[in-house]
Formats: C-alpha cells, sequence, structure tokens
C-alpha cells in the first residue's frame, strides 16, 4: 500500500539484478499489448481481402447440416493442414506416392523349389518381406526357439561341409526358421563357421547361435537326404515335428557311405585311366595310369590315418602317377605316352569342386567364403604341384628325355574320346558318393559338355577356354534342370560332368617345363591352366542363372524380376 501511495520505497533505484530484461528503458515509449482477437487463430488462415471458397459438398462443411456458415463450418475446414484437399474421395483414392510406382505386394509362388523361394526372400530387405506361413505347427506355447536354431545349424553343417555353395546353406538355414515360425531370423555363413540370429520382435532381445565346421566330406548321398529333409520341413502338406527332424538328421549323419574304401580306391584308378585314354593314350597307358592312381590313394588314405593336414596328402597322392610316367620313360617304351600317365593321374586330383564352389560363392556376393575356398584350392594345387615337381626333378637327374613338346593329338578318335569322357564321368560319380539314382544323368551331362568342347575347341579351331566356358555353362544348365526337376542339389548333376573338362595336361606341361628350368614357358602354361579353371567355375554358374530365367521364379505380383544378390556399385 505505500508503493501505491508513492512512498520513499518508490523512490529509491532498482539494482540491475531487479530490473528485467525485457522492461523497455526509460525514455521508450511503451506499445500496449494487441487485443486478443487481433491475433490469427491459425498460421494457416486466410489473410483479410482474400475470398473464401466453399468447399464442395461431402467435405465436412457445415452448410450441408444447418444450411449456413458458422464457427464450424467449411472455411474452418480447408483452412486446416490435415483437411483432404477437394478433389480427394474415399472411394477413388489416388495411387500411392511413395514410391512413385507403389510398394508391390510379393506373393511366393508355393510350387517353385524352396532354394529359389528363399533366395528370394534373403535378398529382401526385412521389412518387404512376405508375411511368414509356417509350414509346420508349433505348440501352444510357442516354437523352442533354442531347438530350432540348433537343428538349423546342424542342417546348414551338413550343407557346408557337403561343399554347398554359401548362398544355397542360407537359403536352406532361413527355410528352416521360417517353417517352424521365426520368421525374423537371419542366417550367417562363412567358410568355417555359421551363425544365426532371430529377434522376436523389434524390442525383445536377439538370441544367437553358432556352429563352427571342423570336418569336410564329399558325399552326395547325404547332401541329398538333407535336401529331402528340408523340402519336407517347407512343405506344409508333410507335418515333420522338431523330434522327427532331429531323428532323421541323426540317421543321415550315421548312413554309411554308399561306398566303400576299396570301391573308392577302383573308382580314382578307372578316374586315372580315362582321363589318360582322353589326351591320347592306349590300353597299357590306361593300366598303368590306373596303377598309379590307386597307389597315390592308398597312401593319401594312410597319411590321412596319421593325422597328417590334407596339403600333405596331395602331395604324397601326386607322386605315383608322376613316378609311373618317368618309370615308363626309362624302361624307353615307345608305345606308351609318360605324359598321358602323368596327365590322368593329375585329372584325378585336381579340386575341381571347391573350386566351382569357391568362384560361385565370389560371384553371388559371398567374397569372405570365396576367398577362403580360393585359397584352400590354391594350397591344394600347391600340393599337387610339389608332389609332382620332386619326382619329375628326380627323374631328370636319372637321366628320363621327358618330351614337353610331345602335345596330344586326340581328335583322331572322337568315338573313343567321348566313351572315355563317359567313364571318366561315372567314376568321378562313384568317387563323390553319389546316389545311384543321379550316376546315369551325370555320365550323360559330361558327355554332352565333351562333344560340345570337341565340336569347338578341335573342330572349330575356336579357342579352348572359351570352349571350355561354353561346355561348363551347358554342364550348368543341364544340372539345375535337373536338380529342380529331383527338387535336390544341383552338385550331383554338375561335379562330375566337368570331370573331362579340367585342366590336366596344361598343368602337366607348365610343371615339365618348370623342373626343366623353363620358367617363362611353364609359367605360361600353368596360367592357361589356371584362366581354364576360371572358365568352367564361372561357366557352371552362368548356367545355372541362365537356367533361372526360363523358370517360374517367385516375385512381386505382375512379373517383376528376380532380385540381384548384392548392390556393390552404389545404386
Amino acid at each position: 500500500m505505500v508503493a501505491e501511495q508513492g512512498g520513499p520505497e518508490d523512490q529509491k533505484p532498482q539494482s540491475d539484478e531487479a530490473r528485467s530484461a525485457f522492461v523497455p528503458p526509460s525514455g521508450v515509449e511503451r506499445r500496449t499489448a494487441p487485443a486478443e482477437d487481433d491475433h490469427p487463430t491459425s498460421e494457416f488462415a486466410i489473410p483479410a481481402g482474400l475470398a473464401n471458397e466453399s468447399t464442395s459438398s461431402g467435405t465436412g462443411s457445415a452448410s450441408g447440416a444447418g444450411g449456413g456458415s458458422g464457427p464450424g463450418s467449411g472455411s474452418d475446414t480447408i483452412g486446416s493442414a490435415f483437411a483432404p484437399p477437394s478433389t480427394y474421395s474415399a472411394q477413388h483414392p489416388p495411387p500411392a506416392f511413395t514410391p512413385a510406382h507403389g510398394s508391390p505386394m510379393i506373393r511366393l509362388n508355393q510350387e517353385a523349389p524352396w532354394q529359389d523361394r528363399m533366395r528370394t526372400m534373403l535378398r529382401m530387405p526385412v521389412a518387404e518381406r512376405p508375411a511368414p506361413e509356417p509350414a509346420q505347427k508349433p505348440d501352444e506355447t510357442g516354437p523352442a526357439v533354442p531347438r530350432v536354431l540348433d537343428l538349423t545349424l546342424r542342417i546348414g553343417e551338413l550343407l557346408l561341409a557337403g561343399g554347398e555353395g554359401a548362398e544355397d546353406v542360407e537359403a536352406a538355414m532361413f527355410a528352416v526358421t521360417r517353417s517352424y515360425g521365426l520368421d525374423r531370423s537371419e542366417p550367417t555363413v562363412t567358410f568355417t563357421l555359421l551363425t544365426i540370429s532371430y529377434q522376436p520382435s523389434l524390442v525383445d532381445d536377439p538370441v544367437t547361435a553358432s556352429r563352427t565346421v571342423r570336418r569336410r566330406g564329399t558325399d552326395y548321398t547325404r547332401l541329398a537326404a538333407v535336401f529331402r529333409l528340408i523340402d519336407d520341413i517347407t512343405t506344409g502338406d508333410v507335418e515333420v515335428s522338431l523330434e522327427d527332424a532331429y531323428r532323421r538328421l541323426a540317421e543321415i549323419r550315421r548312413n554309411r557311405h554308399p561306398y566303400s574304401g576299396w570301391v573308392l580306391t577302383l573308382a580314382g584308378g578307372g578316374l586315372a585311366g580315362a582321363a589318360s585314354v582322353l589326351v591320347g593314350g592306349n590300353a597299357v597307358v590306361f593300366l598303368v595310369a590306373a596303377v598309379g592312381a590307386m597307389l597315390g590313394d592308398r597312401l593319401a588314405w594312410l597319411c590321412a590315418g596319421r593325422g597328417l593336414p590334407e596339403f600333405y596328402q596331395f602331395v604324397v597322392a601326386a607322386m605315383p602317377p608322376a613316378a609311373m610316367g618317368v618309370a615308363l620313360t626309362l624302361t624307353h617304351w615307345s608305345d606308351v605316352r609318360p605324359s598321358a600317365v602323368i596327365t590322368g593321374g593329375l585329372f584325378a586330383l585336381l579340386p575341381g569342386r571347391a573350386l566351382v564352389a569357391g568362384v560361385q560363392d565370389g560371384l553371388t556376393g559371398f567374397y569372405i567364403t570365396a576367398a577362403a575356398r580360393l585359397l584352400e584350392v590354391m594350397y591344394l594345387f600347391i600340393g599337387i604341384v610339389v608332389g609332382v615337381l620332386l619326382v619329375l626333378y628326380l627323374g631328370l637327374q636319372l637321366g628320363a628325355q621327358l618330351n614337353p613338346e610331345a602335345r596330344f593329338v586326340p581328335h583322331d578318335r572322337p568315338v573313343v574320346q567321348i566313351l572315355a569322357s563317359m567313364a571318366l564321368c561315372f567314376a568321378f560319380a562313384v568317387l563323390l558318393q553319389q546316389d545311384r539314382s543321379t550316376v546315369l544323368a551325370v555320365t550323360l551331362n559330361g558327355g554332352v559338355a565333351w562333344v560340345i568342347y570337341g565340336a569347338m575347341a578341335r573342330t572349330g579351331n575356336i579357342s579352348p577356354v572359351a570352349a571350355t566356358a561354353t561346355a561348363a555353362g551347358l554342364v550348368g544348365l543341364f544340372g539345375q534342370l535337373f536338380s529342380r526337376y529331383r527338387y535336390t542339389s544341383s552338385l550331383p548333376f554338375i561335379t562330375a560332368a566337368i570331370g573331362p573338362l579340367l585342366p590336366g595336361s596344361a598343368t602337366y606341361f607348365g610343371l615339365l617345363a618348370v623342373a626343366q628350368g623353363r620358367v617363362i614357358t611353364g609359367l605360361a602354361s600353368l596360367s592357361t591352366a589356371v584362366a581354364t579353371a576360371l572358365a568352367i567355375a564361372i561357366g557352371v554358374n552362368l548356367g545355372g542363372e541362365i537356367s533361372r530365367l526360363f523358370m517360374r521364379v517367385p516375385g512381386a505380383v505382375g512379373g517383376a524380376n528376380r532380385r540381384a544378390a548384392k548392390r556393390t556399385r552404389g545404386f
């Protein structure tokens, strides 16, 4: 009250702390605040003087209800930023504008093999994958996540150890988890490690499991059995519980190989003998090459039983065929070609299966696995080189007259060569432990490949590398078609069929030139062998991709194209 009467307290100057920062200084005219009615009710309000258009009927105007305008009339509606435009109709809405053509609906073709369906979904982002359709009905409490992940890893381990490509292993693992109701799963495959992660929802913690692949073995019968198990799991018509899947998987792991060790040794000898005939040998060369290959195989088995690494097994296995060829040279048999004997032994050792798998992983974007596979191929090839070079160098020191200019002239016996190529494929199929029902198909596939190669390289005088790539492309094409017809892996129909195309002769002449001190000539021949091997791998992969162009592949409605494996160019 004293301040209102102008007492002495009002005469005291206030400090800087007591004065507000927003108080205008003395001498500046104070402006009174505008009335509340002068403030616009919305920043989107129509400016003064601009005519207000009346809204069309059905847009929420009050004139349709009350016949006049008021506070709730259409002028307020059209002034709102959230009101739909006057041209909008709920019965005929405009098309989506993000993305430009709308989001395509993905409907998977259930008639396609599970490899194609799962590969299509793996190449999609998680948000674009179609709704899960569990093929196997879980219990009322939901799927047993740890057991499903463990079963998935065990199936992936068998596939990867059997030589299957990384993309197909990922597709198989994703198919198993999705069939049991775990749609938010992400498998990861490297050369020796399998990992899978499952996240129940965006707010739950993920569950991750991994498994290391320590042992590898070639058994395509077991591989086909695993494919049949996955096919039954992913098919809604067949009910496979987790217990049934574990039981069948245990039976597959315990199943004995269809061929015994001695049968495999005889098959290795037959492969080497057929390869020696393929490059110009006769019956004697066939027998000598077969004996050398069988001796090398038995020595490799002995080293494996003693725990020696695979590198030394290949060194030991490459020595007997080379020693047989050098021995024939020292005995001066004029009607026997030692080069054909050594080349036949090399055919039985070249790691064509690992090479094709490595290049395929690289072409599909699995670069870590591809690098590891190709590094394995390089070590095995170096082991073969070391074994052959040791024997050739020893033979040259003993006076063996190995003639590097004795090139093969095998085009004068086309019928014999075709039969030899088919015999080579048959023996190779036995070595790979293939099912007996697939041996005939892969034998015919290999015979057709050799006919194409011979017609192009020897009759048409086309580059051997180009002819090899073309023949390998047909092998991959027919192999994919056979596998889709049988609903199984394509490896049993491809791997043995590329046997006649392996660069055994180029490898031998390159090693011989290096042993004789002509390093440049030897490296040129070895580079030809490497180019031929890469042509085989790329041709097989390209043939498989071409076959998928003519198949009914799942995708978007309207015939959308199949997605690529990876985008590496920034778009």
